[in-house]
């Protein structure tokens, strides 16, 4: 049963409070370089991430579900991702989750701190 203060995004996505649970993936040498979404040059060694929402400079901590291990990234780039992905982290994020080979991970996204609105405020 889902809890009241819970919705169901996609099918695979919820989200209660300040906490995402769904799929990530990677993206990292074909976008090297290039700009982002946020107007900052992509690394992908860099410890950032894709989200379609978050405002940029949001960071968030990445558990991977599968073996524990966790990222603190921020969000400096926009997309549309899959049904069912609810981040899309550089290489060098996805490096330290151990999950290049897999190309995708079960994963909780936890809010630490939310980015500068278009306004200069914060959410």
């Amino acid at each position: 049963m889902v809890a009241p203060d819970t919705q169901t995004h996609k099918g695979a996505v919820t989200r209660r409070r300040d906490l995402l649970k769904g799929l990530a993936s990677w993206y990292g040498e074909q976008f090297d370089g290039r700009k982002t979404a946020s107007g900052e040059t992509f690394d992908m060694y860099a410890m950032t991430a894709c989200h379609p929402t978050l405002p940029f400079g949001t960071l968030v901590r990445v558990v991977n579900e599968t073996n524990g291990r966790s990222v603190v990234v921020r969000i400096t780039d926009r997309g549309d991702l899959a049904k069912g992905r609810i981040i899309d982290l550089s290489y060098g994020a996805a490096e330290k989750l151990a999950m290049t080979e897999a190309g995708l991970a079960p994963v909780v996204v936890d809010v630490i701190s939310r980015g500068a609105t278009p306004n200069g405020g914060t959410r």
